[in-house]
């Protein structure tokens, strides 16, 4: 069974509004998610969120918390995943389309009312959303 393990960041403004990103690989539905993507050798979760944070939406940021770990198996694919999502704060930088892999079609502030109507890549992470929003009030 293949291993993967990620990191994802969520950023939350003053409005209380999450940073999201639009993203599909050729030949897949876009999908809206937080910042995300797989840790590389030699990396640890925290750099992971943080390099995947700056090369999908083009900010520089710190993690200040681990908020979340998603583990599981998607056994029709041979996948067992663990994924620690971490409260991150920007340090610096502006939205900018720059990933690499062209995967992300666009960068946007979304608040809670309207993640929950859009298409997400993984729609069991609205509960983890809910709660972090929660614990800032």
């Amino acid at each position: 069974m293949f291993k993967w393990q990620g990191a994802a960041g969520v950023c939350i403004n003053e409005k209380k509004e999450i940073l999201m990103v639009l993203q599909a690989a050729p030949d897949e539905e876009k999908k809206w998610t937080v910042p995300s993507g797989t840790v590389e050798e030699g990396e640890t979760f925290e750099e992971c969120c943080i390099r995947e944070f700056s090369e999908e939406t083009g900010f520089t940021v710190g993690t200040t918390e681990n908020i979340h770990t998603k583990s599981g198996v998607i056994s029709e694919h041979g996948i067992s995943y663990h994924v620690e999502y971490f409260l991150v704060d920007i340090i610096s930088g502006e939205i900018t389309l720059q990933d690499p892999d062209e995967f992300i079609h666009e960068i946007a502030w979304k608040s809670l009312e309207e993640i929950a109507e859009l298409p997400l890549a993984y729609p069991e992470d609205i509960h983890i959303l809910e709660q972090v929003l929660k614990n800032r009030n």
